[in-house]
């Protein structure tokens, strides 16, 4: 028993000394990147071109990008005129859209000739979609002939489509082929595709038929034919599909891409789970912006301007305050009562804040739910049957706190003792009600959002 408990402590002792190892091994990276950031900086302001060279030789693009928004215009042009080719347009891609529109203006046509060509399609149409029509003509003459009918295809879709969202460099190979024909024909045209994780597979006029995950070929025979591995199930989008339809797929069969094909199953692009990931998070941000009664900034929040800003919290404020408006009038009704007795008013901020609370945490549940798709509008009885019990329950719980409350506020105003149990049970059964009607609004006002667009 001694051995196993000096065991354990040396277990435990080395468990603790490992993660200050790794907790050390941390701060030390960030520091060094800190420094690289700092040296970059220092690099830039003396316009050395050799040192950025050097320096940036060993980065990668996420790094790299890290440097640019704070960099000015004439630093910028510097920072792509030393990155080799594949760095240069992995870096632009990294950066967001507000960035990358700067960008356009600032760097030489050569520079962005490249970049521009060499980006994936999907990243570019994000881009190409936002722009003004003006740039968007003069970045299109920029693009070669092949690239050029990339763009305009991907931007002929319907916006948050998933033909906007979609590339199509992809690997598509014939049931008829060889293991080693599949290989070899990814070492001839494999490089420009965005995936090679998955080969999908298609009849003599393009028809999806099966999609193959890369790892079952390398286990393969070379002289396998590729029907013989085929198990004929796969799972693919319609390319006019509302982008939502993408990220809900991605998580139900946690695939690193899917296919993307139109009302004949013909096959014309694929999705990828980097860009899906991308969407998820702004879908995400969307809907916790609407939680907080604030339309959806298309723009991150530094780069909205204050008029912009105004505008998307403006309208529901103005709804709020009207709504706040019934609640005064109301309350105007039971004036009486309330002089006849004043103490009641100190308590009117807790039962509206009470209902309030209880309003907003039923409405935030209903809408991630809704975001998520946990829920449906046909739901809505079973939602109200919930609601009315947790609304019940959670009004019992805060009606309790009110009527001790009451008891322990008697207990320092000698004028209340008399009446203090009527006036408990006033609040306690003001709050139950008000905490059951916020519950209730709160979960159903959601969907009848919903159900009007």
């Amino acid at each position: 028993m001694n051995f196993i408990r000096d065991k354990e402590g040396m277990l435990k002792g080395h468990f603790t000394f490992g993660f200050l190892i790794n907790k050390l091994q941390r701060i030390l990276i960030i520091m060094e990147q800190e420094l690289d950031i700092a040296a970059a900086q220092q690099l830039l302001e003396a316009n050395d071109h050799l040192g950025l060279e050097s320096l940036f030789e060993n980065w990668l693009p996420a790094d790299i990008a890290e440097v640019i928004p704070d960099a000015n215009a004439e630093q910028r042009v510097l920072i792509f005129k030393v990155l080799d080719r594949d760095p240069a347009f992995q870096t632009f891609e990294l950066l967001d859209i507000p960035t990358q529109q700067e960008l356009l203006d600032q760097l030489l046509p050569r520079q962005l000739k490249l970049i521009m060509n060499d980006m994936s399609a999907d990243d570019r149409t994000e881009l190409l979609e936002n722009l003004d029509s003006e740039t968007l003509n003069r970045i299109l003459t920029l693009l070669t002939s092949n690239e050029r009918i990339k763009a305009l295809s991907l931007l002929g879709y319907p916006e948050e489509s998933i033909g906007r969202l979609m590339t199509p460099d992809y690997v598509a190979v014939q049931s008829d082929w060889t293991v080693g024909d599949v290989f070899n024909y990814i070492r001839k045209y494999g490089e420009t595709s965005e995936t090679l994780n998955v080969v999908y597979v298609v009849n003599n006029r393009g028809k999806l038929i099966d999609d193959i995950k890369t790892a079952d070929m390398l286990l393969s025979p070379l002289d396998t034919k590729i029907e013989e591995i085929m198990d004929d199930t796969f799972v693919a989008l319609n390319v006019t599909d509302d982008e939502e339809e993408a990220i809900q797929m991605f998580k139900k069969y946690t695939r690193v891409a899917l296919p993307v094909t139109d009302a004949n199953d013909l096959l014309l692009g694929i999705v990828t789970i980097d860009d899906v990931l991308e969407l998820a998070e702004e879908e995400d941000t969307e809907d916790i912006q609407k939680i907080g009664a604030v339309e959806a900034l298309e723009e991150p929040y530094m780069d909205v301007s204050i008029v912009n800003l105004i505008k998307k919290r403006a309208p529901w404020l103005v709804v709020l305050f009207l709504c706040e408006l019934f609640a005064a009038k109301a309350m105007s009704q039971f004036d009486e009562q309330i002089a006849k007795a004043v103490v009641l008013a100190i308590f009117i901020p807790l039962i509206i804040s009470s209902g309030g609370n209880t309003g907003s945490q039923a409405a935030t549940l209903i809408v991630r739910a809704l975001a998520i798709g946990e829920i449906t509008l046909l739901d809505w009885w079973r939602i109200m049957r919930k609601e009315i019990f947790s609304g019940l329950i959670l009004g019992i719980i805060i009606g309790v706190l009110g009527f001790a409350t009451v008891a322990a506020f008697a207990t320092f105003a000698p004028a209340y003792q008399d009446s203090w149990v009527l006036l408990a049970m006033t609040v306690s059964i003001s709050l139950l009600a008000v905490v059951l009607w916020g519950t209730l609004t709160g979960s159903m006002l959601p969907l009848v959002l919903k159900r009007f667009g």
